[in-house]
């Protein structure tokens, strides 16, 4: 693979991991967790906990917004 003229093949420093908040329990995880789901609603990401996503598993599965959690 080859560069292009006068640039770096290093993108700079790594981006600062992502700090998220679950939106159902208020919980925070440093950077994207395997377990946490997410989902999209009016346009906005929503990020959601271990917990709370299998609490409200068949809410999600039916693809109802939280407000109706």
């Amino acid at each position: 693979m080859t560069s292009l003229p006068g640039g770096s093949d290093d993108a700079g420093s790594a981006p600062e991991p992502q700090s998220l908040m679950c939106a159902g329990c208020g919980a925070t995880a440093e950077g994207p967790q395997a377990t946490w789901t997410f989902s999209v609603e009016n346009g906005e990401r929503r990020y959601f906990c271990d917990v709370c996503s299998r609490k409200n598993l068949r809410a999600i599965e039916g693809r109802l917004d939280s407000s109706w959690w």
